[in-house]
Protein backbone atom coordinates (compact mmCIF):
# COMPACT_ATOMS: atom_id res chain seq x y z
CA UNK A 1 0.00 0.00 0.00
CA UNK A 2 3.12 1.95 0.96
CA UNK A 3 4.27 1.53 -2.26
CA UNK A 4 1.50 2.10 -4.07
CA UNK A 5 1.28 5.72 -2.23
CA UNK A 6 4.76 6.24 -3.43
CA UNK A 7 4.57 5.18 -7.19
CA UNK A 8 1.09 7.76 -7.26
CA UNK A 9 3.12 10.86 -5.76
CA UNK A 10 6.01 10.36 -8.54
CA UNK A 11 3.46 10.00 -10.95
CA UNK A 12 1.82 13.27 -9.86
CA UNK A 13 4.86 14.86 -9.40
CA UNK A 14 6.20 14.21 -12.68
CA UNK A 15 3.01 14.87 -14.51
CA UNK A 16 3.05 18.47 -12.54
CA UNK A 17 6.40 19.01 -13.47
CA UNK A 18 5.23 18.02 -17.19
CA UNK A 19 2.37 21.02 -16.93
CA UNK A 20 4.46 23.32 -15.56
CA UNK A 21 6.66 23.24 -18.18
CA UNK A 22 4.31 23.61 -20.76
CA UNK A 23 2.14 26.62 -19.00
CA UNK A 24 5.50 28.38 -18.74
CA UNK A 25 6.38 28.00 -23.02
CA UNK A 26 2.97 28.83 -23.53
CA UNK A 27 2.34 31.56 -21.70
CA UNK A 28 5.36 33.79 -20.66
CA UNK A 29 5.31 36.68 -22.83
CA UNK A 30 2.05 37.54 -21.20
CA UNK A 31 3.38 36.84 -17.73
CA UNK A 32 6.16 39.25 -18.25
CA UNK A 33 3.70 41.97 -19.66
CA UNK A 34 1.44 41.55 -16.27
CA UNK A 35 4.49 41.93 -13.81
CA UNK A 36 5.63 45.18 -15.69
CA UNK A 37 2.18 46.53 -15.70
CA UNK A 38 1.39 45.98 -12.27
CA UNK A 39 4.88 47.50 -11.02
CA UNK A 40 5.03 50.16 -13.24
CA UNK A 41 1.35 51.30 -13.87
CA UNK A 42 2.11 54.36 -15.03
CA UNK A 43 4.78 53.36 -17.34
CA UNK A 44 2.58 51.51 -19.80
CA UNK A 45 -1.62 52.82 -20.77
CA UNK A 46 -2.03 49.53 -22.37
CA UNK A 47 -0.92 45.83 -22.88
CA UNK A 48 -0.22 46.87 -26.22
CA UNK A 49 1.55 50.18 -25.49
CA UNK A 50 3.97 47.95 -22.85
CA UNK A 51 4.55 45.44 -25.83
CA UNK A 52 5.46 47.59 -28.02
CA UNK A 53 7.72 49.26 -26.02
CA UNK A 54 9.43 46.47 -24.58
CA UNK A 55 10.50 45.24 -28.13
CA UNK A 56 11.90 48.47 -28.64
CA UNK A 57 14.14 48.61 -25.92
CA UNK A 58 14.72 44.88 -25.74
CA UNK A 59 13.72 42.73 -28.76
CA UNK A 60 12.09 39.32 -28.33
CA UNK A 61 14.19 38.40 -25.59
CA UNK A 62 12.78 40.75 -23.77
CA UNK A 63 9.13 39.26 -23.56
CA UNK A 64 11.29 36.09 -22.04
CA UNK A 65 13.23 37.85 -19.34
CA UNK A 66 12.69 35.56 -16.07
CA UNK A 67 12.09 32.29 -18.09
CA UNK A 68 14.80 30.43 -16.82
CA UNK A 69 13.46 30.95 -12.98
CA UNK A 70 9.79 30.75 -14.37
CA UNK A 71 10.30 27.69 -15.57
CA UNK A 72 11.62 26.64 -12.02
CA UNK A 73 9.07 28.21 -10.26
CA UNK A 74 6.32 26.37 -12.39
CA UNK A 75 8.34 23.37 -12.34
CA UNK A 76 8.47 23.15 -8.55
CA UNK A 77 5.14 25.05 -8.20
CA UNK A 78 3.12 22.28 -10.17
CA UNK A 79 5.01 19.30 -9.05
CA UNK A 80 4.39 19.81 -4.83
CA UNK A 81 0.80 21.40 -6.17
CA UNK A 82 -0.31 17.95 -8.25
CA UNK A 83 1.20 15.88 -5.67
CA UNK A 84 0.03 18.06 -2.73
CA UNK A 85 -3.29 17.56 -4.39
CA UNK A 86 -3.34 13.94 -4.37
CA UNK A 87 -2.69 13.49 -0.88
CA UNK A 88 -5.25 16.31 -0.51
CA UNK A 89 -7.41 14.50 -1.75
CA UNK A 90 -7.28 11.53 0.13
CA UNK A 91 -7.63 13.64 3.12
CA UNK A 92 -10.75 15.23 2.06
CA UNK A 93 -12.19 11.94 1.15
CA UNK A 94 -11.25 10.82 4.75
CA UNK A 95 -13.11 13.79 6.23
CA UNK A 96 -16.14 13.38 4.81
CA UNK A 97 -16.81 9.59 5.48
CA UNK A 98 -15.84 8.66 1.75
CA UNK A 99 -14.72 5.37 0.72
CA UNK A 100 -11.15 5.22 -0.33
CA UNK A 101 -12.48 5.04 -4.43
CA UNK A 102 -15.07 6.79 -4.17
CA UNK A 103 -15.08 10.01 -6.44
CA UNK A 104 -15.12 13.30 -4.89
CA UNK A 105 -17.15 16.25 -6.61
CA UNK A 106 -16.21 19.53 -7.47
CA UNK A 107 -16.54 21.21 -4.49
CA UNK A 108 -14.39 18.21 -3.43
CA UNK A 109 -11.83 18.78 -5.44
CA UNK A 110 -11.61 22.61 -5.20
CA UNK A 111 -11.36 22.39 -1.44
CA UNK A 112 -8.19 19.59 -2.12
CA UNK A 113 -6.59 22.29 -4.38
CA UNK A 114 -6.83 25.13 -1.65
CA UNK A 115 -4.76 22.63 0.65
CA UNK A 116 -2.47 22.00 -1.66
CA UNK A 117 -1.56 25.37 -2.65
CA UNK A 118 -0.38 25.48 0.91
CA UNK A 119 2.61 23.21 0.26
CA UNK A 120 2.99 24.62 -3.25
CA UNK A 121 4.03 28.64 -2.31
CA UNK A 122 6.66 27.49 -0.28
CA UNK A 123 8.15 26.08 -3.43
CA UNK A 124 6.74 28.71 -5.87
CA UNK A 125 8.11 31.83 -3.74
CA UNK A 126 11.93 32.22 -3.58
CA UNK A 127 11.65 31.35 -7.94
CA UNK A 128 8.76 33.75 -9.32
CA UNK A 129 10.56 36.19 -6.89
CA UNK A 130 13.94 36.01 -8.82
CA UNK A 131 11.30 35.71 -11.90
CA UNK A 132 9.47 39.00 -11.04
CA UNK A 133 12.94 41.03 -10.17
CA UNK A 134 14.43 39.97 -13.55
CA UNK A 135 11.26 40.61 -15.22
CA UNK A 136 10.96 44.04 -13.73
CA UNK A 137 14.62 44.86 -13.96
CA UNK A 138 14.65 47.39 -17.31
CA UNK A 139 12.02 49.54 -15.36
CA UNK A 140 13.56 49.47 -12.23
CA UNK A 141 16.97 50.38 -14.03
CA UNK A 142 15.30 52.91 -16.17
CA UNK A 143 13.52 54.81 -12.64
CA UNK A 144 16.79 54.71 -10.95
CA UNK A 145 15.53 52.54 -8.52
CA UNK A 146 18.84 49.97 -8.96
CA UNK A 147 21.94 50.48 -10.61
CA UNK A 148 22.88 48.01 -13.69
CA UNK A 149 24.45 44.71 -14.03
CA UNK A 150 21.99 42.63 -12.15
CA UNK A 151 20.25 40.35 -15.30
CA UNK A 152 21.19 36.86 -14.66
CA UNK A 153 19.38 34.84 -12.14
CA UNK A 154 22.86 34.45 -10.46
CA UNK A 155 23.34 38.33 -9.76
CA UNK A 156 19.64 38.20 -8.45
CA UNK A 157 20.07 35.66 -6.26
CA UNK A 158 23.51 36.61 -5.12
CA UNK A 159 21.90 40.49 -4.48
CA UNK A 160 19.31 38.54 -2.12
CA UNK A 161 21.27 36.95 0.10
CA UNK A 162 23.94 39.26 -0.08
CA UNK A 163 21.26 41.68 1.40
CA UNK A 164 18.68 39.86 2.92
CA UNK A 165 20.47 36.18 3.85
CA UNK A 166 18.49 33.46 2.39
CA UNK A 167 15.59 33.76 4.22
CA UNK A 168 15.27 37.30 1.67
CA UNK A 169 14.60 34.69 -1.12
CA UNK A 170 10.83 34.43 0.84
CA UNK A 171 10.49 37.91 0.76
CA UNK A 172 6.46 37.91 -0.26
CA UNK A 173 5.44 35.08 1.21
CA UNK A 174 2.42 36.03 2.95
CA UNK A 175 0.65 37.63 -0.36
CA UNK A 176 1.61 34.24 -2.01
CA UNK A 177 -0.11 32.69 0.79
CA UNK A 178 -2.81 35.06 -0.04
CA UNK A 179 -3.27 34.43 -3.25
CA UNK A 180 -2.61 30.22 -3.92
CA UNK A 181 -4.90 29.75 -1.43
CA UNK A 182 -8.35 30.93 -1.92
CA UNK A 183 -7.09 30.73 -5.63
CA UNK A 184 -6.61 27.38 -6.25
CA UNK A 185 -10.36 26.78 -4.58
CA UNK A 186 -11.81 28.44 -7.86
CA UNK A 187 -8.41 27.10 -9.85
CA UNK A 188 -9.66 23.75 -9.33
CA UNK A 189 -13.37 24.41 -8.80
CA UNK A 190 -13.85 26.09 -12.27
CA UNK A 191 -11.55 23.16 -14.21
CA UNK A 192 -13.40 20.33 -12.44
CA UNK A 193 -16.89 21.94 -13.30
CA UNK A 194 -15.83 22.82 -16.84
CA UNK A 195 -15.36 19.30 -17.10
CA UNK A 196 -18.56 18.13 -15.82
CA UNK A 197 -20.02 19.95 -18.72
CA UNK A 198 -18.31 18.14 -21.50
CA UNK A 199 -18.82 14.64 -20.18
CA UNK A 200 -21.69 12.89 -21.90
CA UNK A 201 -23.72 9.35 -20.78
CA UNK A 202 -21.43 6.39 -20.53
CA UNK A 203 -18.79 8.48 -20.25
CA UNK A 204 -15.91 10.00 -17.68
CA UNK A 205 -14.21 13.17 -16.94
CA UNK A 206 -10.91 11.29 -18.15
CA UNK A 207 -12.96 10.82 -21.99
CA UNK A 208 -13.33 14.59 -22.92
CA UNK A 209 -10.70 14.87 -25.39
CA UNK A 210 -8.14 17.69 -25.96
CA UNK A 211 -9.79 20.85 -26.80
CA UNK A 212 -12.66 20.39 -23.66
CA UNK A 213 -9.57 20.32 -21.96
CA UNK A 214 -7.89 23.22 -23.00
CA UNK A 215 -11.38 25.09 -22.07
CA UNK A 216 -11.37 23.91 -18.43
CA UNK A 217 -8.04 24.54 -18.42
CA UNK A 218 -8.60 28.24 -19.24
CA UNK A 219 -11.80 28.79 -17.41
CA UNK A 220 -9.83 26.95 -14.24
CA UNK A 221 -7.18 29.83 -14.90
CA UNK A 222 -9.69 32.84 -15.51
CA UNK A 223 -11.80 31.40 -12.32
CA UNK A 224 -8.14 31.61 -10.28
CA UNK A 225 -7.10 35.78 -11.42
CA UNK A 226 -10.33 37.08 -11.58
CA UNK A 227 -10.87 36.04 -7.75
CA UNK A 228 -6.50 37.27 -6.54
CA UNK A 229 -5.49 39.60 -8.96
CA UNK A 230 -5.27 42.44 -6.56
CA UNK A 231 -3.42 39.88 -3.92
CA UNK A 232 -1.28 38.71 -6.52
CA UNK A 233 -0.42 42.94 -8.17
CA UNK A 234 0.70 43.66 -3.79
CA UNK A 235 2.82 40.52 -4.50
CA UNK A 236 4.76 41.30 -7.69
CA UNK A 237 4.78 45.05 -5.41
CA UNK A 238 6.71 43.62 -2.56
CA UNK A 239 9.04 40.70 -4.39
CA UNK A 240 10.15 43.98 -6.87
CA UNK A 241 10.52 47.32 -4.64
CA UNK A 242 12.04 45.41 -2.07
CA UNK A 243 15.22 45.22 -4.24
CA UNK A 244 15.84 49.08 -2.83
CA UNK A 245 15.68 47.83 0.59
CA UNK A 246 12.99 47.00 2.96
CA UNK A 247 10.05 47.16 1.65
CA UNK A 248 6.45 47.43 3.87
CA UNK A 249 4.14 44.53 4.19
CA UNK A 250 1.01 43.32 2.28
CA UNK A 251 -1.86 44.97 4.37
CA UNK A 252 0.63 48.33 4.07
CA UNK A 253 1.69 47.77 0.56
CA UNK A 254 -2.05 47.63 -0.29
CA UNK A 255 -3.39 50.55 1.43
CA UNK A 256 -0.22 52.64 -0.40
CA UNK A 257 -1.76 51.21 -3.39
CA UNK A 258 -5.20 52.44 -2.95
CA UNK A 259 -4.10 55.40 -1.20
CA UNK A 260 -1.87 56.87 -4.29
CA UNK A 261 -3.44 54.94 -7.44
CA UNK A 262 -6.49 54.18 -6.79
CA UNK A 263 -8.28 50.36 -7.36
CA UNK A 264 -7.99 50.10 -10.84
CA UNK A 265 -4.39 50.35 -9.66
CA UNK A 266 -4.37 46.93 -8.77
CA UNK A 267 -5.83 45.74 -11.66
CA UNK A 268 -3.03 46.31 -13.80
CA UNK A 269 -1.80 43.64 -16.14
CA UNK A 270 -4.92 41.98 -15.70
CA UNK A 271 -5.68 41.94 -19.51
CA UNK A 272 -2.36 40.13 -20.52
CA UNK A 273 -2.94 37.58 -17.21
CA UNK A 274 -6.75 36.71 -18.59
CA UNK A 275 -4.79 36.34 -22.60
CA UNK A 276 -2.54 34.03 -21.22
CA UNK A 277 -5.07 32.24 -18.98
CA UNK A 278 -6.51 29.73 -22.06
CA UNK A 279 -3.30 28.94 -23.83
CA UNK A 280 -1.47 28.72 -20.53
CA UNK A 281 -3.48 26.60 -18.26
CA UNK A 282 -5.10 24.84 -21.11
CA UNK A 283 -1.19 23.23 -21.72
CA UNK A 284 -0.62 22.59 -18.65
CA UNK A 285 -3.73 20.67 -17.48
CA UNK A 286 -2.84 18.79 -21.24
CA UNK A 287 0.70 17.41 -20.65
CA UNK A 288 -0.51 17.03 -16.82
CA UNK A 289 -3.42 14.84 -17.66
CA UNK A 290 -2.15 12.77 -20.60
CA UNK A 291 1.20 12.34 -18.85
CA UNK A 292 -0.42 10.75 -15.97
CA UNK A 293 -2.41 9.01 -18.57
CA UNK A 294 0.95 7.49 -19.76
CA UNK A 295 2.36 6.60 -16.39
CA UNK A 296 -0.24 5.53 -14.95
CA UNK A 297 -0.56 2.61 -17.89
CA UNK A 298 2.92 1.58 -17.38
CA UNK A 299 2.35 1.10 -13.85
CA UNK A 300 -0.92 -0.70 -14.32
CA UNK A 301 0.71 -2.71 -17.00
Amino acid sequence: MRSNNSIQAAIDLTAGAAGGTACVLTGQPFDTAKVKMQTFPTMYRGLIECAVKTYKQMGLRGFYKGTSPALLANIAENSVLFMSYGFCQKAVRRIVGLDKNAELNDLHNATAGSFAAAFAALALCPTELVKCRLQAMHEMTLSGKVKEGQNTVWSVVKSILRTDGPMGLYHGLSSTLLREVPGYFFFFGGYELSRSFFVTEGKTKDDIGIVPLIISGGVGGISLWLVVFPVDCVKSRIQVLSMTGKQAGFLSTFGRILRNEGVLALYSGLKPTLIRAFPANGALFVAYEYSRKVMMKQFDA
